[in-house]
């Protein structure tokens, strides 16, 4: 065998390598819009198209259909990501994007959605930026974010 192949060999044998990381809230200064918001005329017509659907009426999911005030509350958003990309949220359009940018993170929370662990910064006003990741990450309990933003961390491994 070549040394290349024992080299090979061995890798497979070993055990996996511990990767750990502590990942921070990202500072929104640096985030930026990724997607459109929609426009007045699409928001009138895909209300009509959703709150006519019989399924949705029959599961009782038409809460927003009563005023079109809350299905445009609901809709009326656009993707943006933090600066490095790792993060991302749906944010409201009505949302002045100086005020996003100028937000602070006000608490972590780590969350699971079957095998994928969300990791949830959340900075006040309804804006949440997630990062999703299949490592396991844990946040200490003892963080104060509102006093410190810097301690909005969690390890990840």
């Amino acid at each position: 065998m070549k040394l290349n192949q024992l080299a090979v060999l061995f890798l497979l044998g070993a055990p996996p390598l511990a990767f750990a990381a502590t990942v921070t809230c990202p500072n929104l200064a640096q985030a930026v819009q990724v997607g459109a918001c929609p426009a007045e005329e699409e928001l009138r017509y895909t209300y009509a198209g959703f709150c006519s659907d019989d399924t949705k009426a029959y599961k009782g999911e038409t809460d927003v259909c009563t005023d079109y005030r809350l299905y445009r509350a609901l809709k009326n958003v656009a993707l943006w990501e933090s600066g490095d990309g790792v993060f991302n949220a749906y944010v409201s359009c009505d949302l002045p994007a100086g005020k996003l940018k100028g937000a602070r993170a006000a608490a972590i929370k780590v969350g699971k959605q079957g095998k994928i662990t969300q990791l949830v910064c959340s900075y006040g006003d309804g804006i949440s930026f997630t990062w999703r990741t299949r490592a396991e990450c844990r946040v200490d309990a003892g963080a104060n974010c509102a006093a410190d933003p810097a301690s909005c961390r969690a390890d990840c491994e």
